[in-house]
């Protein structure tokens, strides 16, 4: 009766971690892909506030804001103010953190780049949404 050969636990472990990382491997670009998350999590917030602030009747803000982004306009008029934006929102968010990861399979250092620019520019569109929300307070 021929003997089994033991698997080595290390020739698993880099086999674990040989697996792409859509299909169970590690994440990688970790902080980067937070950081990302978190920037969006802030936007989606923002834009929230704003929209529905400035649409109500007794409105606190001094004039009427709109989304300019047709794309997403598309999905707020379909679905409504918070599943329209959540779905469009969070649909681009996971693409780009799947696609990133995809990217950092390759090369981590790419991938973080990627990130760090969607999270600048992100972060940009945050500081001008509270610079609109502080103006239209007065």
């Amino acid at each position: 009766m021929p003997k089994r050969k033991r698997s080595n636990s290390k020739q698993q472990a880099t086999q674990a971690q040989q697996r792409h990382p859509l299909l169970g491997g590690p994440m990688l670009a970790q902080d980067e892909t937070l950081t990302y998350i978190f920037v969006n999590v802030l936007d989606f917030f923002m834009t929230y506030v704003l929209l529905y602030y400035s649409h109500l009747e007794q409105s606190p803000l001094q004039f009427k804001l709109f989304e300019s982004n047709p794309v997403a306009q598309y999905f707020i008029d379909h679905w409504g103010l918070i599943k329209g934006m959540l779905g469009f929102k969070l649909g681009l968010v996971v693409l780009i953190c799947i696609v990133t990861q995809a990217i950092a399979h390759k090369n981590e250092q790419t991938a973080a780049r990627v990130l760090n620019l969607g999270s600048f520019v992100t972060g940009c569109v945050v500081v001008y949404s509270l610079f609109l929300l502080a103006r239209g307070l007065g």
